[in-house]
């Protein structure tokens, strides 16, 4: 069995925040604690698709959860990583036209570009980034502004992010995605977009922090899995947010974490292996106290073990299969 945590090798731990840290105002049961535990033996840093707040409010909210030592500096943001897309596309100065808050507005007027809220100013680009207050007026303004001419042509659109979703204190409610998708049906087109999963972001944080072995933590496999493994680090799925056991299972390729957690406190937990063996009655997975069994397109758990280490198994076992999960018979005690 191994003995290495998730944080062995690693110079930078990159977390998350709604899903991961947070959900609504009210920290995730012992997030807090695992990362500043982990902050004592390596750099941490946040990185984050939810441009409603500036990297100082977020700082500020992660130091009132209890977060030790958090400045702005160590908060990496997709409206951040929007403007350095947004820089290529216009000119300096240009008039921008901003569907969102203050965490997308001031970094807007940071890099030197006028900020509008309305079509009529002729902006040079739209950019767009979630906000709670973001509403119809904001989003028609937005329309307008992206109407392509007679030529088919029209001005950039960057988006800060795509995410469906935002995990809530109350439950799951509508992300920038369902906003920008709102836009694009308006207009029939579609924005470049600059949070993860693209690597823009992740790039912006390697070289913020000085990195070479970095290890992201997320709750969507869609969007930090995903961005993480096409900027080539490691990867923690956490199931403390959007994804869950049934997720995980069905994950493509290009989606599957490093490392499988049920919360935070197993960053600090030796990550068991997983192991295979052929047998004459088909392929054995064993990942810590489970072992689950894939019979041609048959999965079957052998030993049920900790939840965890069933899905881990289970996982292992369709992943490896080479099928779609549709494609195999799967016990439903490995994600109910």
């Amino acid at each position: 069995m191994s003995t290495s945590t998730p944080l062995e090798g690693v110079d930078l731990l990159l977390a998350d925040l709604d899903g991961v840290v947070y959900a609504g105002a009210g920290a995730i049961p012992y997030a807090v604690e695992s990362i500043n535990t982990a902050s004592a033996r390596v750099r941490v840093g946040y990185i984050t698709n939810n441009a409603s707040r500036t990297d100082a409010a977020v700082a500020d909210l992660l130091t009132r959860l209890g977060l030790k030592q958090v400045s702005p500096e160590d908060i990496v943001t997709s409206p951040q990583a929007a403007i350095t897309v947004l820089a290529r596309l216009v000119p300096a100065g240009s008039t921008i036209l901003v569907v969102g808050g203050d965490g997308l507005t001031t970094v807007v007027e940071a890099a030197g570009f006028t900020v509008t809220r309305s079509a009529l100013d002729s902006p040079a680009a739209v950019i767009q980034g979630f906000a709670p207050e973001v509403g119809w007026t904001e989003l028609a303004e937005a329309s307008y502004a992206l109407k392509l001419d007679a030529s088919g042509n029209g001005i950039p659109w960057v988006a800060t992010n795509t995410d469906w979703t935002i995990p809530q204190e109350r439950g799951t409610a509508p992300g920038n995605g369902t906003l920008v998708s709102a836009v694009h049906t308006a207009v029939g087109r579609l924005p470049v977009v600059a949070g993860k999963p693209e690597v823009a972001i992740f790039e912006t944080a390697m070289q913020r922090f000085g990195a070479t072995a970095a290890l992201m933590i997320g709750d969507r496999l869609d969007t930090d899995i995903l961005g993480a493994n096409r900027a080539g680090i490691r990867s923690i799925l956490v199931l403390t947010g959007i994804d869950q056991a049934k997720q995980v299972l069905a994950a493509v390729p290009d989606q599957r974490p490093t490392f499988i957690l049920d919360d935070l406190r197993g960053l600090h937990e030796p990550y068991p292996q997983t192991v295979t063996h052929e047998t004459s009655d088909g392929t054995l997975t064993t990942v810590g106290t489970a072992v689950v069994r894939r019979a041609e397109q048959v999965i079957t758990i052998e030993e049920p073990g900790l939840a965890i280490d069933r899905l881990r198994a289970g996982a292992a076992a369709i992943w490896n299969s080479g099928a779609a999960i549709y494609g195999l018979d799967v016990p439903t005690e490995l994600y109910s």
